[in-house]
């Protein structure tokens, strides 16, 4: 395994960067990946992920959540259909044994791929509700792909937006998003609705089972650095689109200023849902 969880990369000058870029993949694992770590962590804690764990981690991005599971001695997968190569990258980077030579290890670009000795599974994870502007319909398909690699009765997790009320980003997001015409793009992000994570499971034939809430404050360092992290989510792709990217990259400075502190940081509370569903 690798040992660093963040590899260090001089500022990217260009705060805009597009979708496939290096540089928005390094903006996303080592700004704003890291956001979601207590989400992850909580569930690990809450279903005793360690030794005899063989989790398939299901639009698992850059790898961080799959690398946090290692460290407690799961075996690990990741899959993520249609996302970023440069996110798929680090993921495999990062989960490669040290010294190895090549190969995919434990990171594939599509369920279709051979899992080798990884399945059947005993824990199913989708903890990446901020790159995602997916819907319930999009992660049930996903989740009902990913079912028959698993063992009878495990564990499924699903993560998503809280309620935007104690989000504060959800405010961010709706300053700026508000660019993309609503019925011409899709992508983007939209308000998290209450039920959404049942409906996923139960278009996917599972059983919901039980439920938490995690807080997971976004911190930044500055402005500079949470609009970087905050577009490397892909939720503004759809607003840079309809406008341009300086359009947005103005609209979300200013969107921002409500949570700057006086030493210059940026601060946003924000609450994470997960739901436990469990395999018939």
């Amino acid at each position: 395994m690798t040992a660093s969880l963040v590899r260090r990369h001089p500022p990217q000058p260009d705060s805009t960067a597009h979708e496939n870029s290096p540089a928005r993949a390094r903006d996303w694992a080592e700004i704003q990946e890291r956001m979601l770590v207590p989400l992850h962590e909580a569930v690990y804690e809450r279903l005793g992920v360690g030794p005899g764990t063989r989790l398939l981690g299901l639009c698992c991005g850059s790898g961080l959540a799959l690398l946090l599971a290692a460290a407690r001695g799961a075996a690990v997968t990741g899959v993520d259909p249609g996302t970023d190569p440069g996110l798929l990258a680090l993921a495999r980077e990062r989960l490669l044994p040290a010294g190895a030579d090549g190969g995919p290890g434990p990171v594939r670009a599509s369920l279709a791929d051979p899992m080798g000795e990884a399945a059947p599974f005993t824990l199913i994870t989708a903890l990446e509700p901020v790159r995602r502007g997916g819907t319930p319909q999009e992660l049930g398909t996903l989740l009902a792909e990913a079912l028959p690699h698993a063992v009878p009765g495990a564990a499924v997790v699903l993560a998503g937006w809280g309620p935007q009320e104690r989000c504060a980003t959800s405010t961010v997001l709706r300053v700026v998003t508000k660019l993309a015409d609503p019925l011409r793009r899709t992508g983007g992000w939209r308000p998290a609705r209450r039920d959404d994570l049942e409906e996923a499971a139960r278009r996917a034939g599972l059983r919901p089972d039980d439920s938490g809430r995690v807080s997971c404050p976004f911190g930044y360092a500055d402005p500079d650095s949470a609009v970087r992290g905050l577009l490397a989510t892909g939720l503004f792709d759809a607003a840079i689109e309809a406008t341009d990217a300086r359009q947005v990259d103005k609209e979300l400075t200013e969107a921002l200023h409500p949570y700057r502190r006086p030493d210059g940081t940026v601060w946003m509370p924000n609450v994470f849902r997960y739901l436990i569903a469990r395999v018939p």
